[in-house]
């Protein structure tokens, strides 16, 4: 109900956790729901995946456009345990697609990932994502008219003449109007999602944000490494513990996490909630590799977390 539409990414990882414990259904259906109207909404970025900041309308069709790395740690953590339950295709497209584009426009060469990606371009905002049907014919050929179908392309436009790709009816729906195999349709989609991409690249970019926050970068590390243990996904596994050990050799100092690294230089004593992340990437880490060093970081960070920031006064942890 109601706009605008932030993903609420851990209250339906609770969800999920409370539905395994209990058997309540319909907490697996309000999770499996949320996050596909999400994927097939315009807050999902179809070509590039990964998912924008938020919807300003109520069905998660026009995003804010900025894309930020910490969305994307928890949704694609959400998606792989999400895809742990259903098995559903989809979901693992999605969850797969939004790691790669992490890997592919996120990550640092010496370890560690940006913080976010602007959401204009050129002084307008969502321009580097849009697509006229004229251009989507052109670059398409053949199969334009499948794909406009699909992702709801129309001359008119559904943002300021222009078309933000989404999935309004269900991938089964649009290939049984089409009268092919839903298999046919997602090999055709997949086909098309590279040419756009292809194509999308030759646009200016939005600028990025090229801070490495520990908290983040600890939430990221934790959802590759998640996910590489559920998909069982080389890569993935090899990049978590890369960035992992970036974040224990840059970021962590005597024992204390430190907050932002950028260009080279990493500064400030770190939030509880960089300890707390941090800890957590350890962790998965350990869960994927079973190296027991791992475990030790993480002690060393619990300790450091209740020596600087627990108070016996309050009986809790002070955030900064």
């Amino acid at each position: 109900e109601g706009a605008p539409k932030f993903p609420q990414t851990m209250a339906l990882d609770f969800l999920l956790r409370h539905w395994r414990r209990t058997g309540a259904a319909q907490e697996l259906a309000i999770v499996r729901a949320t996050f596909v109207k999400m994927a097939r909404g315009g807050i999902y970025d179809q070509v590039g995946g990964g998912f924008h900041r938020y919807s300003v309308d109520d069905h998660w069709l026009v995003p804010h456009f900025e894309k930020m790395l910490y969305d994307n740690a928890l949704l694609s953590r959400l998606g792989a345990h999400l895809w742990q339950v259903t098995r559903d295709d989809e979901i693992a497209r999605v969850t797969r697609e939004t790691l790669d584009w992490v890997l592919r426009e996120m990550a640092s060469p010496n370890g560690g990932f940006y913080s976010s990606l602007d959401a204009d371009s050129e002084g307008h905002e969502g321009k580097f994502y849009v697509w006229s049907a004229q251009e989507l014919d052109a670059l398409l050929g053949a199969t334009a008219p499948a794909m406009r179908e699909l992702w709801g392309v129309s001359e008119r436009g559904n943002f300021e003449g222009k078309n933000i790709l989404n999935v309004p009816r269900s991938p089964a729906q649009v290939a049984s109007t089409l009268g092919i195999a839903p298999d046919e349709l997602e090999s055709l989609a997949a086909a098309a999602r590279n040419t756009l991409y292809a194509s999308r690249e030759a646009r200016v970019h939005p600028a990025r944000d090229d801070k490495i926050l520990a908290a983040w970068n600890g939430l990221m590390v934790r959802a590759l490494a998640e996910s590489a243990r559920v998909f069982g996904d080389a890569r993935w596994r090899a990049h978590a513990v890369l960035h992992g050990e970036f974040l224990f050799r840059e970021m962590v100092r005597d024992g204390r996490v430190m907050r932002v690294h950028k260009d080279g230089i990493t500064k400030g004593s770190g939030f509880l909630e960089d300890h707390a992340a941090v800890a957590l990437a350890a962790l998965a880490l350990y869960e994927l590799t079973l190296d027991a060093r791992w475990v030790a970081r993480a002690r060393i960070v619990s300790d450091a977390m209740v020596r600087w920031f627990w108070d016996d006064r309050i009986g809790g942890l002070f955030d900064t």
